[in-house]
């Protein structure tokens, strides 16, 4: 049994220390094909395993004997070409990866009989089987170990230049290379295998902007895990502002739905996605004058306004301006349910006129309670939500004049937040929350389910 440990490595900057008592935010599930996939991209389409395995040298093949009746030796026998190379995975459930690579092996050497020497050409098929296993984790970082590196021996055809070779010798050339063969190449594949380790685990420690307000940083957040359907993934989503702070999100380990046929899916828990939300949407009080080219029901609403004034405020009714200021209350909170997003969010609804004589007077202060619609999608690598009002509840915090129902204000009000404030929250959810770049697997032919608790984001 041949062992090597093998480590993962932690993307190392200064300024974005790992999270310290997260759980995780998302999980990922990756089906055997994709792994092949991501596997054969590494070893193979690379040319890393070519570039190991080329120009390795053999021990000498020593017979005393031969054609004709005369000592036969192979010297200098190294390895020319891989060819055909093809990669296959079979996950084992709670123990690792079972990567077996088939190739065709072309080893090239001089071959001397008797006091003749000329080129020798041997064309073996191999298979190539290795068990990969996760051994332990510690802030990030895995360790991996390779064992029972198995290199099996199929069909072998040797040619010379003479083409004088006797069954004899074909059966010492065979029966070298299975003893010497494992030896020569399973470390080198060790090594491969290492190398196509720490390309693929730093994917999954990254830090990733979102927009000027802050980043994620993503990692690993605990050993892999294998059953015979999917590798299983935890990570951690550090949500960071700009200047360092972390803005907490406590989720509470949830099962990872079914693969079905997806290549990968990428489960987003709840609080993990209401932290990126309070990143993104930090917008200050919206402060504009009540006209139709801040707001094209501005005159519906200075009119419902009118209404409500009492006669004897004289300063009410003059010629000021009313001016409308939305200020944010706390933070916005996604629900996720069965096939259902939806943001809860309050906001502070300010009317107020400032008569040329005298200070400001606030018509009205109302709370209004938003219940918003998501539609999600992804682009580009990034989620993309979308909002829209599904309902407003207004309750009237105070008036310096006097005003005590405002129930027909709220079409109005519904209007300025359709038309102020979700084009305003929108424009800044366009960026999109960057995913993170899992093994390399291509977002490709992406759906999106809600399940409770989790947004999930299939491909």
């Amino acid at each position: 049994m041949m062992m090597l440990k093998l480590f993962g490595i932690i993307f190392f900057c200064g300024l974005f220390l790992p999270s310290q008592g997260v759980l995780s935010g998302l999980s990922c599930a990756i089906s055997p094909g994709a792994m092949e996939d991501v596997l054969s991209g590494a070893i193979l389409r690379n040319n890393l395993l070519q570039r190991h395995l080329q120009g390795l040298v053999f021990p000498n093949i020593m017979r005393e004997g031969g054609l004709p009746n005369s000592p036969t030796s192979i010297t200098g026998l190294h390895l020319v070409k891989v060819r055909l190379p093809k990669l296959s995975v079979r996950l084992l459930s709670g123990i690792g990866i079972k990567m077996t690579i088939s190739a065709r092996l072309q080893l090239s050497g001089n071959c001397l009989i008797g006091l003749f020497s000329e080129l020798i050409d041997i064309f073996v098929d191999v298979k190539i089987a290795a068990n990969i296993k996760c051994a332990s984790f510690e802030s990030g970082t895995v360790q991996v170990v390779v064992d029972e590196c198995l290199c099996i021996i199929g069909t072998m055809k040797v040619k010379l230049l003479s083409g004088l070779l006797s069954l004899p010798i074909n059966d010492v050339i065979l029966a070298d290379l299975t003893t010497n063969l494992p030896r020569v190449v399973c470390p080198v594949v060790d090594v491969v295998i290492n190398h196509a380790n720490i390309q693929l685990l730093s994917t999954l420690n990254a830090v990733v902007p979102v927009g000027k307000t802050g980043m994620i940083h993503y990692q690993l957040a605990s050993l892999p895990f294998t059953s015979g359907l999917f590798l299983g993934l935890d990570l951690d989503g550090a949500v960071m502002q700009v200047g360092g702070g972390i803005i907490p999100h406590d989720s509470s380990p949830s099962a990872l739905p079914p693969l079905l046929d997806h290549r990968m899916i990428v489960a987003m828990r709840d609080k993990f996605v209401n932290a990126i939300l309070s990143l993104m949407l930090q917008i200050g009080p919206q402060t504009f004058p009540c006209t139709t080219e801040s707001f094209s029901g501005a005159s519906q609403l200075q009119e419902a306004i009118q209404i409500l004034l009492p006669s004897e405020c004289s300063a009410c009714h003059g010629t000021s301006p009313l001016t409308i200021k939305i200020t944010l209350l706390g933070k916005p909170v996604i629900i996720l349910e069965e096939n259902k997003a939806t943001v809860e969010l309050s906001v502070l609804i300010q009317l107020s006129v400032k008569p040329l004589d005298g200070p400001i007077i606030t018509l009205l202060l109302m709370k209004a309670d938003l219940r918003l619609d998501v539609q999600v999608s992804v682009t580009g690598g990034r989620l993309v939500l979308v909002l829209s009002l599904n309902s407003i509840y207004l309750f009237l915090e105070s008036s310096d004049v006097g005003i005590t129902d405002i129930t027909s204000l709220k079409p109005h009000c519904s209007n300025l937040i359709v038309e102020v404030l979700l084009p305003l929250m929108n424009g800044i959810l366009d960026m999109g929350i960057p995913l993170p770049n899992v093994m390399g697997i291509p977002l490709l032919k992406v759906t999106v389910r809600m399940l409770q608790g989790q947004l999930v984001v299939c491909a």
